[in-house]
């Protein structure tokens, strides 16, 4: 009875054995080509757009998100946001994994503890951005704006630019300022019921129809006042795969790459996803600038996670404004937009690239 007992358990060791063999075989088999288990990845990523011409744009329509995450088994679902407010209230729900947002935008998520952090700078905003007034109504400079009624999306790079506009004019308690999406803002237009906005591309070449730019955020920012559009993800995606944030900032950085080697075809092919002309496409596109990788980790952007760059302290200092205006109930701390503005995910693309 010994015997028998020995030779079951015997099997039973063995059986056991075998089948952790073809589970460890299986699990060393399933892997793609950068050596990630297909088993430990996301059946699907939810990414937060704007439409607007820039570099994710150009990705998403040259098929580039494909390339980084398809074929490793993973679906790219693209939900489109007319600002960072509702990418905000999706981001804070879990409902998406990334967003594209203007950086105040990005403020505000910080300053509502959502949990994100920035992984990317897409543009910095020049004149694809500005303040267009209507033609025949006598407005030549800012200081003519008072009295008048001007529409702006609230808690968006336009608005902060905007009341530093005014309050650099003097004018900033005699303006009307209303809270509008870019549709709502054309519409507006359209019906006579504003008189002027600052809003962004495409938006603000419907206004330019009829009317002119008598401040651009480029005008702005050569002041000091600096406002991005720039890629937020959710710290649960981030911890668990960081090399798939490095990928999604390879794919980017591939679509940047194109532009920067034929401006031209890049336009074209915005043009088309957009549904735009490809002169205004360019047009768009020259409107801000497109740093490469080496570019944002330099002092002046992200810099490293050692000496963090600039470009937190001008979070900061955006952010102590928006909390003077009532935008956000409390800056977050200089420390906190040191860690919130994370070099690592870029650092991380670069020793990825080829040599």
């Amino acid at each position: 009875m010994k015997k028998l007992f020995k030779r079951i358990a015997s099997v039973v060791l063995l059986s056991i054995m075998v089948v952790s063999l073809i589970a460890c075989s299986s699990d060393s088999d399933d892997t793609n080509d950068s050596g990630e288990s297909s088993s430990s990845l996301p059946k699907e990523i939810n990414f937060g757009i704007l439409r607007v011409p820039n570099d994710e744009t150009l990705a998403i329509a040259e098929g580039l998100f494909d390339k980084y995450f398809t074929e490793k088994g993973i679906k790219c679902n693209f939900i489109v946001f007319d600002s960072g407010v509702d990418a905000n209230k999706a981001l804070a729900s879990g409902s998406i994994d990334f967003a594209t947002m203007g950086n105040t935008n990005s403020i505000v998520a910080l300053s509502r503890d959502i949990d994100v952090e920035v992984v990317w700078i897409h543009e910095v905003l020049g004149e694809i951005e500005g303040l267009a007034v209507k033609n025949g109504l006598g407005i030549d400079k800012v200081q003519d704006l008072s009295g008048k009624k001007i529409a702006t999306p609230f808690a968006s790079t336009s608005h902060y630019i905007l009341l530093n506009v005014l309050k650099e004019a003097g004018i900033d308690d005699k303006v009307q300022l209303l809270d509008m999406k870019t549709a709502e803002i054309v519409a507006a237009w359209e019906r006579g019921d504003i008189q002027g906005a600052y809003t962004w591309q495409p938006s603000l070449g419907e206004l330019l129809k009829d009317g002119e730019v008598i401040v651009s955020s480029k005008e702005m920012a050569e002041k000091g006042y600096i406002t991005a559009n720039v890629a937020v993800a959710r710290k649960k995606f981030t911890n668990k795969y960081p090399d798939l944030v490095a990928d999604f900032i390879s794919c980017l950085t591939e679509a940047a790459d194109m532009y920067r080697q034929n401006p031209e075809k890049a336009a074209a092919i915005v043009a088309e996803e957009l549904g735009i002309t490809p002169e205004d496409a360019l047009l768009q596109m020259q409107g801000s600038t497109w740093h490469t990788r080496e570019e944002l980790l330099s002092e002046d952007y992200f810099g490293t996670s050692e000496a963090p760059g600039n470009f937190a302290t001008i979070m900061k200092d955006t952010s102590d404004f928006l909390q003077e205006q009532e935008s956000i109930e409390s800056s977050p701390s200089q420390e906190e937009f040191n860690k919130y503005v994370n070099p690592l995910y870029i650092q991380k693309s670069l020793e990825k690239a080829p040599k």
